[in-house]
């Protein structure tokens, strides 16, 4: 009786020494994770480039991935890899061409034959230009599939941001402006709205909640976007606009200058700050300007 007494009591000894170990590390293991550091948040960086009289929009994206919009004319293509890599940036996973201009694909054929490329978007319209053959062939060769650039595509998703396409909705073949490919870039609670060069006529088209903080200026600052009911509709703090210093267009127009100013905008050029970098974390937004602008290859 007294050695399955003695027995008895070492196998209840040895289960609650067991017992003990087990909850010390189980408190180890809690107090550890207590003390870490949570892991950095992504942000989202946007980079409006100084491209001259042109269009090119380089985004890091939250996790860690990059979308290259537009690649102004035909002689930056050298030097917007070379900022892309300064960035640290070896890829762009997701590669835009708004509409097939020359001042927004100008230089992707270098981009694509010289850099790594993800996926590529485009709207489903063609142009009887060399730059867009080139454009074309230079995908082939990297064996590229266009993908369908239009309202209802989401570009890439993730934990509270994503690249939505939201127009063309329908194609314009008389006017390649109103095909652009327009792109809502939403992070936590702020979003960009990059309007390539729609015009009125295919803002109008639009069925997507327009509301953002940040606006890309249609067409360069054009008279042709950017109405008062359009900015009504998306109601930016700041507005960027892509245009060439002293350029031949007159962009931007001083109406549109008049109605981003009473519509209470803060107006960042690439004319006169250069490149503009707006960031956000998901809460606030930072602004920075005079960065390098992108120089024309020699």
């Amino acid at each position: 009786m007294k050695n399955k007494l003695l027995s008895s009591l070492k196998i209840l000894t040895a289960c609650l020494l067991t017992a003990a170990i087990l909850c010390s590390c189980s408190l180890e293991y809690i107090l550890f994770g207590e003390e870490q550091e949570a892991p950095p948040e992504g942000k989202l960086s946007v980079h409006f480039l100084d491209v001259g009289q042109g269009d090119s929009i380089f985004a890091e994206l939250p996790n860690g991935e990059s979308m290259l919009v537009d690649a102004g004319d035909n002689y930056y293509g050298e030097n917007i890899i070379k900022y892309i890599e300064s960035e640290g940036f070896k890829k762009i996973d997701y590669l835009v061409a708004t509409h097939p201009h020359a001042d927004h694909i100008g230089s992707m054929p270098y981009i694509v034959r010289n850099f790594e490329i993800g996926s590529i978007y485009m709207p489903k319209v063609s142009a009887n230009t060399s730059l867009y053959e080139n454009l074309l062939k230079s995908l082939k060769s990297k064996g590229l599939t266009v993908k369908n650039g239009k309202a209802g595509v989401t570009i890439v998703s993730g934990d509270d941001f994503s690249a939505d396409i939201i127009a063309p909705v329908k194609i314009d073949e008389k006017n390649l402006n109103n095909c652009s490919i327009v792109i809502k870039l939403s992070y936590g609670k702020r979003s960009f709205l990059l309007t390539g060069d729609a015009e009125t006529g295919e803002m109008k088209t639009i069925k997507s909640d327009l509301s953002a903080d940040v606006l890309k200026a249609g067409h360069h600052g054009s008279k042709t976007s950017t109405t008062d009911k359009i900015l009504k509709s998306v109601n930016p703090d700041i507005a960027v606009i892509s245009c060439g210093k002293n350029n031949d267009y007159g962009h931007p127009d001083e109406d549109v200058l008049k109605r981003l100013k009473a519509a209470g905008c803060s107006i960042y050029r690439t004319d006169k700050h250069k490149t503009v970098v707006i960031e956000t974390d998901g809460e606030s937004l930072t602004v920075e300007t005079d960065h390098t602008s992108i120089k024309r290859a020699s």
